[in-house]
């Protein structure tokens, strides 16, 4: 089994949508929030970008564990996503292309048998690398929809 050719489309390419999406975006757009306590578009940015080291982790311990479990990942329960909200967009943006090169580096070196391996997600059950991948990049693509809706909104002019 090998990464489909969407999956591998998908990592390579997927994330550079947000720095079109974002090329003509006033900065103060960024930071509007479409309703309080709602993400604004640096919010869904500092989500993905702190996702990403997470999602090197649970490959990681897929790998080396037999089966192991992981819970619904919450943004609010990861430091590193406070971290992620303290950095300029731009940067966002760029260490969400450094740690896709990680990600596709990593995922595209595997074996078949690697690729099978299984982690048990709380909600989804079994899945095995491939699976991860692909739920990885959906999670991905929602937020990428969610900043574009954001950027476009005319309603948060």
């Amino acid at each position: 089994m090998k990464l489909y050719p969407s999956i591998d489309e998908r990592l390579k390419t997927q994330h550079l949508a947000i720095g079109h999406i974002l090329l003509k975006i006033a900065p103060r757009r960024l930071l509007k929030r479409p309703q309080p306590n709602k993400w604004n578009i640096h919010d869904n940015l500092a989500h993905l970008a702190s996702y990403q080291p997470t999602f090197i982790e649970r490959v990681n311990q897929v790998l080396i564990n037999d089966q192991p479990l992981f819970g619904r990942y919450e943004a609010a329960e990861d430091p590193a996503f406070e971290d992620c909200r303290a950095l300029a967009s731009d940067d966002l943006v760029k260490q969400l292309s450094i740690d896709r090169q990680k990600i596709t580096g990593l995922l595209t070196n595997l074996t078949d048998a690697e690729l099978n391996r299984i982690g048990v997600h709380k909600k989804y059950g079994p899945l095995n690398i491939v699976q991860w991948t692909e739920f990885f990049l959906l999670h991905e693509a929602h937020h990428i929809f969610t900043i574009f809706q954001l950027a476009h909104d005319t309603e948060l002019q």
